[in-house]
């Protein structure tokens, strides 16, 4: 899905919380999101440890996951996205903001991890645990964090949440950009509307889910 609304591209993940070990995720091996199937989905431990490799390249960023997974009991999906809508508000100073319903979950709050305050001159790449916890440490209680240069992490209670949450996530920035360029000084979703439109987001989620998939299965006949 992701992939098909251009928030994913060659690069970037999707993982999942083991289903019956909290210990343990569901991720695929390295290959472009577009086109993963299910015998590519490998199975890893929080240190992002392969349980199975079997010769299977694996993607350097996995500690993104596991280190969420690790702060975040409540998480049972991750998405790590470079998708172009949202850059621009990871290098500037102008913060993302939820515009509307459908994103509200931005209303909390979108931190911005800079990986060179703490790890110096990278290839700006979450190569490691200790940058994976220093990322998990500025997602905090937030549903995204936004990494500067590089892209964006959104998480959510499962896979439907935190995939809703980074298509949604990109097109807010898009709209939040055109409605800077009209000039003036945006009206966006206050804390408390945020609350109750994502808990009404999060129950409604099938509906979106639903098209989704039929446009995915209508697209590969």
């Amino acid at each position: 899905m992701l992939a098909e609304f251009g928030v994913l591209d060659g690069f970037g993940h999707v993982s999942a919380r083991h289903p019956t070990d909290p210990n343990r995720f569901l991720m695929a091996r390295s290959l472009a999101p577009a086109l993963v199937t299910s015998d590519d989905i490998m199975e890893f431990d929080l240190d992002g440890n392969p349980v199975d490799a079997r010769g299977r390249a694996v993607f350097l960023e996995r500690f993104i996951h596991g280190e969420v997974y690790r702060a975040r009991p409540d998480v049972r999906s991750v998405v790590h996205t470079h998708s172009p809508g949202v850059i621009p508000f990871s290098v500037s100073k102008v913060p993302l903001q939820a515009m509307y319903h459908n994103p509200a979950f931005l209303a909390a709050g979108v931190p911005i991890f800079d990986i060179r305050d703490k790890f110096g001159a990278t290839d700006m790449l979450v190569r490691n645990a200790a940058i994976g916890k220093a990322l998990a440490d500025s997602l905090g209680d937030k549903s995204v964090v936004l990494m500067r240069g590089h892209g964006d992490v959104t998480v959510g209670p499962s896979i439907k949440a935190a995939v809703f949450r980074a298509y949604y996530t990109d097109v807010n920035a898009r709209l939040q950009s055109q409605a800077i360029a009209l000039g003036g000084d945006p009206t966006y979703l206050t804390v408390e509307e945020g609350a109750k439109a994502d808990a009404t987001n999060l129950v409604v989620i099938d509906r979106i889910w639903n098209l989704w998939s039929m446009k995915i299965v209508g697209a590969s006949r």
